[in-house]
């Protein structure tokens, strides 16, 4: 029996997947959650073989529930529903060691296959999603994504070059380099470029 635990924060669609796949006999819904936080504390209570997670839910996002599978070394392996092909996304969750990734309007069927291929250690990754990376990678450095996440939150450029300890001048070529690698006109529109395709997330 494949042990599940399921976190959407959308009410009517979490009970509708969980009646679905305890249709199936392998597979056994042990956890509903409705944010990151309630569905962390029931991966660490219940251990279960897979968390399929919704990328974005209050509290913690999906992502941010992978990450610390990853880190507590947890051995839940992870499938996120996202209705975005955001190629930042993808690429975060590729780095936090995600099984699945698929799209929410996947089949309940196709969802349970994917349980059963994550569950014996296969990776299931919806094929507009990983395309959307080919089509549109993320043009920034690491460093420049650094800057430009920071300018998100409204820091100013000093700021931002106290909080990396850069100068000014440095952090302003940064920025620049970000604008012109975005195609972007100013600092606002880079920001509203950047978090549009995920790169800041």
């Amino acid at each position: 029996m494949i042990r599940i635990v399921l976190a959407e924060d959308q009410k009517l669609l979490r009970g509708a997947l969980a009646t679905l796949l305890s249709l199936e006999d392998d597979i056994e819904v042990v956890g509903q959650a409705e944010n990151g936080e309630e569905v962390m504390s029931m991966i660490q209570q219940y251990e279960p073989d897979v968390a399929v997670l919704d990328i974005e839910m209050p509290l913690k996002t999906g992502l941010d529930i992978a990450e610390l599978i990853q880190k507590n070394k947890s051995a839940c392996r992870v499938i996120i529903l996202t209705t975005f092909a955001r190629p930042g996304y993808f690429q975060r969750a590729m780095q936090a060691g995600v099984y699945g990734y698929l799209l929410k309007d996947t089949g309940s069927e196709e969802l349970a296959d994917a349980i059963r291929r994550v569950y014996d250690g296969k990776r299931v990754i919806n094929s507009e999603l990983s395309l959307a990376v080919w089509d549109d990678p993320c043009p920034l450095s690491p460093r420049e994504r650094e800057v430009m996440k920071l300018a998100a939150q409204g820091l100013v450029l000093q700021d931002i070059g106290a909080q990396l300890f850069l100068s000014y001048g440095t952090v302003r070529n940064y920025m620049s380099e970000a604008i012109g690698k975005l195609g972007a006109n100013t600092r606002i529109e880079a920001i509203d470029i950047a978090r549009s395709k995920g790169w800041l997330d």
